[in-house]
């Protein structure tokens, strides 16, 4: 994984692009609810060997919001389509722990794990938006420790409904009329604080074992069930320092949970802004960002920093955060950031603007390249969830013209070598209990 000399790449398909104005760029989809659209992005994640695409997701309407949170397809629907027209890259979804159920969930990832041949990817979110409960039968969302603690839980009894079924259970021998070898096949009887799930799963084992588990938390909470349970982190970073320092301390947390480092891949999340020269890439920067109002652009910030900054001067020093329940991933990031920088908030939410808070690099294939070596060498990332500001054609930019140079250099595969999610990743399968188990990566 980490340790194999080649990084991940992951793509990040925010509706009609990761920039707020990115559908406005000449030849960006105006609409994202169209299957079309999705296949042809999938195809190309395909084409440039891409590790995992990733569907986010949100349980809001708000009209002040980015333009793909408005409307959007439930992810577990849209990556169960797109499985049928790929074959090999690995198809994630957000499902919130919030507000579901735990049976559920381990179904749904499971049938989607089967449909697509081991492909599929859950990232646990807890949802932060407070408006969300409002949408399931809550006055008030629940506050952030109780809502991880949940969380903890929720994966706890996903996983155990997963391995409630040995690999080989579904006997199917026609001779003696055996179907199922019931002693390969146990229930999960878990009775918890939040849960109380007697199991097993209606479903044989999926293929990976446990489709693979995607985190993004950035608070304390977020970051200990990221090294207890994730396979996958998605990050959120500015600059080399705290990037590699964010790395370290992540990977750090994970012996505690008898995990070795290279069981987790780190992608930061970065938008790739691509030109013939800088120059040309500085300009379709600038004419992206020339979209953007005062107005939106401070909604923007609002929701990322998790705070109502309204009624600020725009050019005044960023205002220091509240006590909130809220996400704290991007408000602890943007904030010290800011500070550190002597940022106004016109400049925060310049930035916010451009890529929601996650980092821009803007250039010609080779810088981008080289900023990306740069920081999988020096070990601030295994690797990146790349942001396209807009679809297809500034995803089909990097697949066609960064991708090359990484795999000239070494840096990425030129082909997949296995056939699951997993695989891409350098993990192995998860054997269920009882059964025979094999050496998991890094042990």
């Amino acid at each position: 994984m980490s340790g194999s000399g080649q990084m991940h790449l992951g793509v990040f398909v925010l509706g009609t692009g990761n920039h707020s104005a990115g559908w406005r760029y000449e030849g960006a989809a105006t609409s994202h609810m169209q299957l079309p659209v999705m296949q042809e992005i999938a195809r190309i994640a395909e084409r440039g060997k891409f590790d995992l695409l990733f569907i986010s997701d949100s349980m809001v309407m708000d009209p002040g919001d980015h333009p793909s949170f408005l409307c959007r397809f439930e992810p577990t629907t849209l990556i169960t389509a797109l499985s049928a027209c790929t074959t090999h890259i690995g198809l994630g979804a957000t499902v919130s722990t919030s507000f579901s159920e735990p049976f559920n969930v381990a179904r749904i990832f499971g049938s989607i794990d089967h449909l697509s041949g081991g492909r599929a990817a859950w990232n646990v979110v807890t949802s932060s938006n407070a408006k969300a409960a409002l949408n399931f039968n809550h006055d008030e969302h629940m506050e952030h420790e109780l809502r991880y603690a949940r969380a903890q839980e929720f994966v706890d009894v996903v996983t155990g409904l997963w391995d409630c079924w040995e690999d080989d259970a579904i006997v199917a021998d026609k001779t003696t009329g055996q179907y199922v070898d019931a002693e390969k096949v146990r229930p999960l009887n878990h009775k918890g604080r939040f849960f109380q799930v007697k199991g097993p799963l209606n479903q044989a084992r999926p293929p990976q074992g446990h489709p693979v588990i995607i985190q993004a938390g950035g608070s304390p909470s977020g970051l200990e069930l990221a090294a207890r349970t994730a396979d996958v982190v998605f990050s959120v970073v500015q600059e080399l320092g705290p990037a590699k320092a964010a790395y370290a301390d992540l990977k750090s947390r994970m012996a505690k949970y008898g995990r070795a480092p290279d069981q987790l891949a780190v992608l930061p999340g970065v938008m790739p802004v691509i030109g013939e020269t800088d120059a040309e890439a500085r300009a379709k920067l600038a004419k992206l960002q020339s979209w953007i109002t005062p107005t939106n652009a401070m909604t923007l910030v609002a929701s990322r920093i998790g705070y109502d900054v309204s009624g600020h001067d725009l050019d005044a020093p960023v205002p220091p955060p509240p006590p909130f329940d809220g996400s704290q991933t991007f408000t602890h990031v943007l904030y010290e950031m800011a500070k550190r920088e002597n940022m106004t908030l016109r400049d925060l939410y310049n930035l916010t603007a451009a890529a929601r808070g996650h980092w821009v690099i803007c250039g010609t294939p080779k810088t981008i390249a080289d900023t990306l070596e740069e920081w999988f060498v020096e070990k601030a990332a295994d690797g990146f969830n790349i942001l396209p500001a807009y679809f297809p054609g500034a995803f089909a930019e990097f697949v066609d013209l960064v991708v090359p140079e990484l795999q000239r250099r070494g840096l990425f595969r030129h082909d997949y070598e296995g056939t699951t999610l997993r695989d891409h990743f350098g993990l192995a399968s998860i054997p269920a209990p009882g059964a025979p188990r094999q050496a998991l990566a890094g042990e």
